[in-house]
């Protein structure tokens, strides 16, 4: 094909989202380069954002853009090449987040930098979506997020309770000073386990370097806050089975976790290559089948759309950051960084991606009194 047809079929389905290229509006894109078309035609979201990390186009609303397509459904317009076919065949052929391979995300992602994450997120350092429903600002609503969580499962003084991926350890903490819980978190990254245990200094509270599966002990509470995106489609009923065995009888279960509208084998082939290997995002389909017959599902809340602003937040935090880090991160960092947050902010505006909040107890447990909402 020439390479004017791939840029004639590209303006004319982008022009099906209501974009332009080289238009006006701050959605449209500026492309730098014409090998620009006929890469994103043959590799579609890969090619998409590896192209951006390139410089070969730009945008100066990335969040509008990602939404504006998203929405029109033009992933599924643009047929894949083999990359893209080789991905799904992988996920399916292997256990992609198998024990082998979980330690995989933390040195990848979480260990990164804890100067960059502690300059984009929250005082606490919650790497999740808060809850906006009475906030204004990101330490507000992610603060009423943990309150939410404790809430949910009806913490009480002098609990036990087991976290599995428990970041920088923003839950514990929180658990620890206000509730007066002790709390168990795993993680598998050691940048992660190494700040958190400073931070929680003193409290009822221990961190581990540790896979989710290799947990031991019975706690009242079992939970997870950002977790199951890491946990993969073959592994959620193995996930369930640890919760199981690990939650006291009587004992309350909660997980929060993004989600897909439709039950998928593998992760986004761009997202999966730069940002969260072995990542995936389970369906409510999925997540049912796995729970069947351990769990009874007490309440299933989506917060969605708290997740754009969360990501928003974080933007903005990372912009205003970004002179002080640029020296050691690069600016291919900064352009893969940036389509990170907000084409992910652009996917919950869309709607095409969810946040669930999801409390559970086993068959035969009265139904708890918590608040959940």
């Amino acid at each position: 094909m020439a390479e004017n047809q791939y840029e004639i079929i590209a303006r004319e389905l982008l022009s099906l989202a209501g974009i332009e290229v080289n238009g006006p509006n701050v959605w449209d894109i500026q492309v730098h380069d014409t090998r620009f078309y006929e890469r994103v035609l043959r590799e579609a979201s890969l090619g998409l954002g590896e192209s951006y990390m390139d410089g070969w186009w730009d945008c100066e609303a990335l969040d509008e853009f990602i939404t504006r397509v998203l929405r029109a459904d033009l992933q599924a317009k643009v047929k894949g090449n083999w990359k893209i076919a080789f991905h799904a065949l992988r996920s399916r052929l292997f256990n992609l987040q198998s024990k082998a391979r979980a330690f995989q995300i933390g040195e990848h992602h979480y260990d990164l930098g804890n100067d960059l994450y502690q300059a984009m997120l929250d005082s606490r350092l919650n790497y999740t979506c808060g809850y906006w429903k009475n906030a204004t600002t990101l330490d507000e609503a992610q603060e009423a997020k943990l309150e939410l969580v404790c809430k949910k499962i009806g913490l009480k003084p002098g609990m036990y309770v087991l976290e599995l991926g428990c970041g920088w350890g923003s839950f514990a903490k929180y658990a620890a000073e206000k509730y007066g819980a002790h709390v168990v978190g795993v993680t598998v990254s050691k940048e992660q386990v190494k700040l958190g245990t400073e931070l929680c200094r003193g409290l009822p509270v221990e961190l581990r370097l540790q896979d989710y599966r290799d947990v031991t002990g019975t706690y009242d509470a079992v939970i997870s806050i950002g977790v199951m995106e890491h946990v993969g489609y073959k592994n959620y009923r193995t996930y369930m089975e640890v919760t199981d065995r690990c939650l006291k009888e009587g004992g309350i279960a909660f997980f929060h976790t993004i989600g897909g509208n439709v039950s998928v084998t593998g992760g986004d082939p761009w997202s999966e290559k730069y940002i969260f290997p072995n990542g995936m995002l389970p369906s409510i389909a999925q997540l049912g089948k796995a729970m069947e017959g351990l769990f009874v599902m007490e309440d299933w809340h989506n917060i969605g759309p708290h997740y754009d602003k969360t990501l928003m937040a974080w933007y903005a935090n990372f912009e205003r950051a970004w002179p002080e880090l640029k020296a050691k991160y690069g600016e291919r960092f900064y352009r893969m960084w940036r389509y990170y947050l907000l084409s992910s902010a652009g996917g919950f505006r869309a709607r095409t991606t969810q946040l669930w909040q999801v409390v559970m107890t086993r068959p035969g447990t009265p139904q708890p009194d918590c608040r959940f909402s």
